[in-house]
């Protein structure tokens, strides 16, 4: 089957089940189209929802009555980090494969996806350090315990815009936790997971423990309605997430929802016209602007705001528009044709409510791929469309303030809550507002992650958190035991 340059998986048409490469029931197959080109550069699988089911089977015989959930947990470490050990020469593969099927800049993947290794040997050192059973003081017997145990059958699917390192991070918690796990990729994304399930079969992780369905959303629907399934791990919009959200509410299924963002960024008096016009033209442009934690709004001192709108309109124009694989390129295209009709349109309705100050357009030196330039709205009403939902593109809306109170309220006066920032030289100052922005992670001075801690947001943002120790909490259930005695063994 066609698959990238750089790129080889050995059984593209092939879904993993049960420790086996089994073929779909069905004979369609997934297409994958370069946004530089237009042109097909890969086929995979597609699994439909027998599929699903058998999938859902697979990894309930093997969390049910398999070895994995009852291994200790240093055992499962240590084939864990063999996993990782396979994955680790595979960076170059990934970074490939991410730039062919959603436009990443090559000059991006390569350390992106390194990092993204990187992250997988924190998760392991955070299970090390984890006390699965704690000894805890009680009322109620001699001994209290408190044992951490597997979730259950995790459902993990992930997105199209950061596709191995997030469905990575959410298998290796399930694994870790003593879960077992099906992966359900995007449809636009499927290649990344199959070298994850790659080095699950080279590392010997037991058959079942790691299932692998690239599937449309029709089937991925069934996944989620399946009731073998404990938990549903996902990354996604808000709109999807609320569909898994009712489906596992009905059965009291267990979730995780990485969701949506509109993150607001406030320039304190204190911070400098151009380097927060910097900060905020090439953060916006980062993959495209297909970042659920981009900081999307920037909320201005009103009396500012013309000076830091000419300013960022200045920047956005020096912005280099190419091909991913271009080493000189600091904007590439929009992952799909969809996603640019959807930036667009976006863009037109910020026209009627707001000032257009630069970009907006296709590119015009480019003919082929999903090109949009940098686009800055200016003198935004924070009530409007392009305000408050997620875009998902280089679009950045300047809204104006009267002061910090004012400030804070606009920041939160929204359905979202993921990400923000405090753009100032005063660290008491960011902390302080930080405090006071609903959301579940804020920065000074510009879009600062680090997967190693929670990361997660509040309000339709979504639900628990992914990244550091807490993301084992999210795949384990506790239960109390009360004895006469404690266990020799521990």
């Amino acid at each position: 089957m066609l698959l990238p340059q750089g790129v080889s998986i050995a059984h593209p048409d092939k879904l993993y089940i049960g420790g086996t490469w089994v073929a779909p029931q069905s004979s369609r197959q997934l297409e994958i189209v370069s946004p530089n080109t237009e042109q097909v550069v890969a086929h995979t699988a597609e699994a439909g929802p027998q599929d699903m089911d058998v999938a859902v089977a697979s990894a309930r015989e093997a969390f049910d009555h398999g070895p994995w959930p009852q291994m200790p947990p240093g055992e499962r470490i240590a084939a864990f980090r063999k996993m990782v050990e396979h994955m680790r020469p595979r960076a170059g593969e990934l970074a490939a494969a991410w730039t062919a099927q959603v436009g990443g800049l090559a000059s991006f993947a390569g350390p992106m996806h390194q990092g993204s290794i990187a992250t997988l040997d924190g998760i392991a050192g955070f299970a090390e350090a984890f006390e699965f059973v704690e000894h805890r003081p009680t009322i109620g017997a001699e001994v209290g315990l408190i044992a951490y145990e597997p979730v259950g059958v995790v459902a993990a699917i992930a997105p199209w815009n950061g596709p191995f390192g997030i469905m990575a991070n959410k298998v290796a918690y399930a694994l870790l936790a003593g879960c077992t796990v099906i992966m359900k990729p995007s449809p636009e994304t499927p290649l990344e997971a199959y070298i994850i399930a790659e080095a699950a079969e080279a590392a010997g992780i037991p058959p079942g423990v790691v299932n692998l369905v690239p599937a449309e959303r029709e089937a991925s629907d069934h996944l989620v309605c399946n009731h073998g399934v404990d938990k549903v791990s996902f990354t996604g919009s808000t709109l999807a997430g609320k569909r898994i959200a009712s489906v596992c509410g009905e059965r009291i299924a267990r979730c995780t929802l990485e969701l949506g963002g509109k993150s607001a960024a406030i320039i304190r008096d204190d911070f400098p016209t151009e380097a927060a016009a910097g900060l905020l033209a090439n953060t916006i442009t980062i993959m495209s602007g297909q970042v659920c934690a981009m900081l999307s709004r920037a909320i201005v001192p009103r009396r500012r705001h013309d000076e830091i709108a000419d300013a960022i309109a200045g920047e956005m124009q020096k912005i280099r528009i190419g091909h991913s694989d271009d080493p000189e390129t600091q904007l590439g295209p929009l992952a799909m044709k969809r996603q640019l009709e959807r930036v667009e349109s976006y863009i037109e309705e910020g026209k009627q409510t707001a000032d257009l100050v630069t970009g907006g357009n296709r590119t015009s030196h480019m003919n082929r791929g999903y090109f949009i330039e940098p686009t800055l709205f200016a003198n935004v009403d924070n009530t409007s469309r392009i305000a408050q939902e997620e875009i998902f593109g280089p679009v950045l809306c300047l809204i104006p303030c009267e002061d910090e109170e004012d400030a804070i309220r606009i920041a939160n006066e929204s359905n979202y809550g993921l990400n923000g920032s405090v753009l100032t030289q005063d660290a008491e100052a960011a902390y302080r507002i930080a405090r006071r922005i609903r959301s579940g992670a804020v920065g000074q001075n510009g879009l600062r992650m680090d997967f190693g801690l929670p990361f997660g947001g509040f309000k339709q943002s979504g639900i628990g958190r992914e990244g550091g120790p807490e993301g084992l909490l999210g795949c384990l259930e506790s239960k109390t035991i009360l004895i006469d005695a404690m266990p020799g063994h521990l």
